[in-house]
């Protein structure tokens, strides 16, 4: 009789015991899933969920503040998922909050995770529907990583070949690498163009150092740039040049074509220039010209001395010398 009473008061206590550990359970899952306080009922539009369950927690700022109520398919692109939240969570969620789907660690359940907005918007009321930003799923990630990976196999072989083209000698850069004449010749290309440019430089100091140096109101280069006067008389003589040169172009093309007559036979010139006879009877005709004209000096003398006109003579002499008086 006292063993079972033992066993009852033992019983007893067992059934008390379990019952509140129940109670305590039972409250904790509650309290948890948010059944035994007050919420306030939010949503959110995604085009994809990414494995999330309903009774997943919803964090705001990395808190917990509820849970996913409902996940609802409203077609093939559009997935609205219902979340319940506490009440006193109310005065902090404004309505530019942005609703996203993460996880919980590198492995952990998924969740909703809610950023608070930047700006001055109201606070949410219930039944308002967030805003949404989808996040590559870690499938694309990988989608993306295979292709990323592929590509770079493909890059490693091509350049794998460029590699061994240069380390051959082919192409323009193998060469380069490889003909150590080349690589002197441009060594020295290199040189001459370091030299050239510093000469570049030099001339150029000295040519502004000059045009600092130009009066421009005395020297005639201050008066060629600043006078518009010379410059249009400048521009003018630039002008005649260029007829000129026309002219003289034209001129020798004449005597081109004159040229080439006198080559084919045509006109006196070609007789003067190749006929030797008449280049003869040219000189005996010019010797004789020359000996009458000496003669007539001779004769002319004569006639000075001669008594019959050597009055004239000396009449004519001094008319002369009276009109060179009259000019002096």
């Amino acid at each position: 009789m006292e063993k079972t009473t033992a066993q009852n008061i033992r019983l007893g206590i067992f059934v008390i015991i379990g019952t509140l550990l129940l109670v305590t359970a039972a409250y904790l899952i509650g309290n948890r899933q948010n059944m035994f306080g007050d919420t306030f009922p939010l949503s959110a539009v995604f085009k994809n969920t990414n494995g999330l369950q309903n009774g997943n927690n919803v964090r705001f700022s990395g808190i917990n503040v509820g849970t996913v109520s409902r996940i609802e398919m409203i077609n093939d692109t559009t997935i609205k998922v219902h979340m319940i939240i506490e009440e006193k969570m109310s005065a902090h969620i404004k309505k530019d909050a942005v609703a996203t789907i993460g996880s919980d660690g590198l492995v952990g359940s998924m969740l909703v995770n809610i950023v608070p907005g930047k700006g001055d918007a109201d606070l949410v009321e219930p039944g308002d529907q967030l805003k949404s930003y989808s996040k590559i799923a870690s499938q694309d990630m990988l989608s993306t990583l295979n292709t990323t990976n592929e590509n770079a196999a493909l890059l490693t072989a091509e350049l794998l070949q460029v590699t061994e083209s240069l380390t051959q000698g082919k192409g323009t850069l193998g060469r380069l690498l490889n003909d150590t004449i080349m690589a002197n010749d441009l060594k020295h290309t290199i040189t001459n163009l370091k030299y050239s440019s510093q000469e570049a430089s030099t001339t150029l100091a000295a040519l502004n150092n000059m045009i600092k140096n130009i009066d421009f109101e005395q020297s005639t280069a201050g008066v060629l740039l600043a006078d518009s006067i010379s410059g249009e008389q400048m521009r003018s003589i630039i002008s005649n040049l260029e007829n000129s040169s026309n002219g003289i172009e034209k001129i020798v093309g004449d005597l081109g074509v004159l040229l080439e007559d006198v080559k084919g036979g045509k006109g006196a010139l070609r007789y003067l220039s190749q006929d030797t006879t008449m280049v003869n009877q040219l000189e005996s005709t010019m010797l004789n010209i020359e000996m009458g004209a000496e003669k007539f000096n001779q004769n002319m003398e004569a006639l000075k001395h001669n008594f019959l006109t050597r009055g004239y003579f000396k009449k004519l002499e001094r008319q002369q010398k009276k009109e060179a008086k009259k000019v002096q």
